[in-house]
């Protein structure tokens, strides 16, 4: 058996123009200036008062309401978009739907999205039922904490060296080495591949996954 263990943003979908649209909304509410595109990609799988206190430590007293004014964009660009808000990368649907038909492996979500915001996206691409667990921002610590996978390892009953976390941030890669389970880096995500150093690799496309994920987890597909 095997747990295979998806980030979302980066890594599955492409949901760039949503959070930054988003963040974008958030901050002219506030009347505070738009920081840079790369710098809000950047924070993409913190949690959002982990990114919110990171793209703007000097607005401490305006963090909850810009959270808040962040949320409701996103839910308006996702009720009025569908599953166009956050298109799957290319090729992602038949790895998932690949791996999701192996009696042998275990599908689970680690993300700084809300519950509210992933059952939507996962709704929308009609996985309702195709991960066992999903770990989200509002139970746990902002990534890296490795909280999010110890509870995925938990509720699945398998051992860290049984999973693979596949990710496309640092706060990815320092998640899975603080809770001792092996990371892929996608280089198709938000932080540049050179940063993810403690990859086991980095893949360059959704069809060389299957592959590194059976060598990261030493079970055959």
């Amino acid at each position: 058996m095997r747990l295979v263990i998806f980030d979302v943003d980066g890594t599955l979908v492409d949901s760039q123009g949503d959070i930054v649209a988003s963040m974008t909304a958030a901050f002219e509410a506030s009347s505070l200036p738009v920081p840079p595109r790369a710098a809000i990609l950047g924070i993409v799988g913190l949690s959002l008062p982990r990114a919110m206190a990171q793209l703007a430590p000097e607005a401490e007293g305006q963090w909850d309401r810009m959270v808040e004014d962040y949320k409701a964009s996103y839910q308006r660009l996702r009720v009025q978009n569908g599953a166009t808000s956050s298109p799957l990368y290319p090729g992602i649907r038949e790895v998932i739907d690949q791996l999701a038909a192996e009696d042998e492996t275990l599908l689970a979500i680690a993300t700084g999205k809300s519950r509210r915001g992933l059952l939507a996206l996962l709704d929308n691409h009609g996985w309702q039922k195709t991960f066992v667990s999903l770990q989200v921002a509002d139970d746990h610590p902002s990534k890296p904490h490795p909280s999010m996978l110890h509870a995925a390892l938990t509720e699945t009953g398998m051992e860290a060296t049984q999973a693979v976390m596949i990710g496309d941030t640092t706060y990815d890669m320092e998640m899975a080495a603080a809770a001792g389970v092996g990371f892929i880096g996608v280089g198709w995500g938000y932080h540049a591949p050179a940063a993810l150093t403690g990859a086991r690799e980095i893949v360059g496309s959704a069809g060389d996954l299957l592959s590194a994920i059976t060598r990261a987890t030493g079970a055959s597909a």
